[in-house]
């Protein structure tokens, strides 16, 4: 009698089932992986070819950049300490 009660409740897994997702998701999640490369190394190619064909090379177009903002600063405390000493 008890031995009856028990199989009734007992958790049953369709093992089949879970090996056929299993199977599915393996298989889904390396064809994605599998796109998610040759989309990153197309968009690198496309992102070295625009840095290729720039007239200026990024660092030195950041170099001259930094020197204008440099010079800009300087110029904007200068007319500052030229406009508060006269103000004096």
């Amino acid at each position: 009698m008890n031995n009856h009660h028990e199989s009734q409740h007992r958790f049953g897994v369709d093992t089949r089932a879970v090996t056929v997702g299993s199977v599915l998701t393996a298989s889904g999640s390396i064809i994605a992986l599998t796109g998610l490369a040759i989309t990153a190394s197309a968009l690198l190619g496309a992102v070295r070819k625009l840095i290729r064909d720039l007239d200026t090379p990024p660092g030195e177009m950041a170099a001259v950049k930094l020197r204008q903002a440099k010079h800009a600063s300087r110029a904007g405390m200068a007319a500052w300490q030229e406009a508060a000493n006269g103000r004096s």
